[in-house]
């Protein structure tokens, strides 16, 4: 299931490229959501949950919280949201590279349909390389997670609990081992921060004396043994705490 986001302080255009995007993924047999926003705040409202979009098109030119402050936005949750911007300019350009903008798609293009296939074909090759997914046998029934998505896992005795964003926080359980889970997600991100928690270093917001602190504010607990391990592997994740 692609998920994507359309935020778009004109509905006509919204409606617009929601049509085209329709068209592309029917005619490409992909499952599909598609929601759409008024406004850069109403989107950022979302606030952690805004990571359950792959994709987010832009409009640069909104009132009050514009496309570029909304994608600066939507980076301090996640980096691996493909931001495409829309805009009736050219002149962001500088601007869309220091958020990893996509692509820049014209309003007023003539060739509009044209350059939105362009850009799912360009994102659909990019994100084969780029998801990685993992499969569960949950108490809850067989599951395929997307990693990007999983925040953190807690171990409770010998029952594991997931907790993994969809269109909210949900918790998934299996009766399992968090060393087996450990070395199984090796090299993708993850990082043992106590001997029960495993957790996603995308969402890690801000580690303070024995806590780190997630993007949707939920604190977990760092044993003084493990603090300056778990600080080193942050600061060479993303060069600061």
């Amino acid at each position: 299931m692609l998920k994507i986001a359309i935020c778009d302080d004109e509905k006509y255009f919204r409606n617009e490229l929601k049509e085209i995007l329709e068209n592309y993924l029917k005619d490409n047999g992909i499952r599909f959501e598609i929601d759409t926003f008024s406004s850069g705040k109403e989107l950022i409202e979302l606030g952690i949950g805004i990571i359950k979009y792959e994709v987010v098109f832009l409009d640069i030119n909104m009132d009050e919280l514009d496309g570029i402050m909304t994608a600066k936005k939507i980076r301090e949750n996640s980096k691996d949201i493909f931001v495409v911007f829309v805009t009736a300019f050219v002149n962001y350009t500088i601007e869309g590279y220091k958020v990893d903008a996509v692509r820049y798609i014209l309003k007023s293009n003539h060739m509009l349909k044209e350059s939105v296939y362009e850009c799912m074909d360009a994102i659909q090759e990019k994100m084969n390389y780029t998801v990685t997914w993992k499969e569960f046998d949950f108490n809850e029934g067989h599951k395929k997670v997307s990693l990007e998505h999983l925040l953190y896992i807690e171990s409770k005795l010998h029952k594991l609990d997931f907790y993994v964003m969809e269109d909210k926080l949900v918790k998934y359980s299996l009766y399992g081992i968090l060393d087996e889970i450990d070395a199984a997600l090796a090299g993708n991100d993850f990082l043992r921060i106590h001997q029960s928690y495993l957790v996603n270093m995308k969402y890690i917001k801000h580690l303070s004396r024995y806590v780190v602190l997630l993007n949707n504010g939920i604190e977990l607990s760092v044993p003084r043994a493990r603090f300056k391990d778990v600080q080193k592997a942050i600061i060479a994740y993303r060069g600061e705490v």
